[in-house]
């Protein structure tokens, strides 16, 4: 398994590196945007580490450009920075996951392993279930022509189900997708949030697409 760590603390960049070769990774390292932007076009890696502040291009616009250029290896952003709306941004720019200093390498290493895993796939334009689109790479979510606006963690959460239609997507598996696999917040976050996609998505055209599987956990239907 080969990784890029994209990582302007060299101290911070050498002892992930460290880290993952003794896990049996095969780790780049790349200290500012521009060369990790260079080094994720050119090779073949199975998940990238992208610090957000570095210099000559930040961790945001990198993981941008990747995507416009089909490039989906999956991204985990590793910053310094807090809170939602830097979390929001950075999903929106196409990472995969996002974790904040300081951190535990255990839980550094478990998310890559999730992402990898998950592997790379090539994410089409939008997804579409009945009447129902959601298109990642513009975050845009609609019902036939009518455009409805969705939080970042809304779409996130509808975008992991749409992704499956008509499949059961479990509980565990959307808290670790859309929250994280390091996530210990209420127990019932996962039902409130698909309270409030119901209340957009589905109540106001009469439809009744995200279904319940008890005990289980969700599905999409058309």
């Amino acid at each position: 398994m080969r990784v890029l760590i994209v990582e302007d603390e060299v101290n911070l960049a050498t002892a992930v590196a460290n880290g993952l070769q003794a896990e049996g990774y095969d780790v780049e390292i790349a200290h500012d945007g521009n060369e990790g932007l260079w080094r994720a076009r050119e090779g073949q890696f199975d998940a990238i580490v992208l610090d957000i502040m570095l210099p000559g291009m930040n961790g945001y616009r990198v993981c941008e450009a990747l995507r416009q250029e089909d490039v989906w290896t999956p991204v985990l952003m590793l910053t310094a920075k807090d809170g939602e709306y830097d979390e929001a941004e950075g999903l929106d720019t196409g990472a995969d996951d996002y974790l904040t200093k300081p951190f535990s390498f255990v839980v550094l290493l478990a998310r890559l392993r999730a992402l990898i895993r998950r592997g790379t796939t090539i994410r089409p334009a939008s997804l579409t279930v009945g009447d129902l689109t959601v298109d990642p790479a513009t975050r845009e979510c609609r019902r036939g022509t009518t455009d409805i606006h969705l939080t970042p963690r809304e779409f996130a959460l509808l975008e992991a189900l749409v992704a499956a239609p008509d499949r059961v997507v479990t509980k565990q598996e959307l808290i670790d997708r859309v929250w994280g696999l390091d996530f210990f917040g209420p127990s019932n976050v996962l039902e409130v949030y698909v309270g409030y996609l119901r209340k957009k998505v589905d109540r106001p055209f009469g439809a009744d697409s995200i279904q319940t599987v008890r005990g289980v956990g969700y599905r999409v239907v058309a």
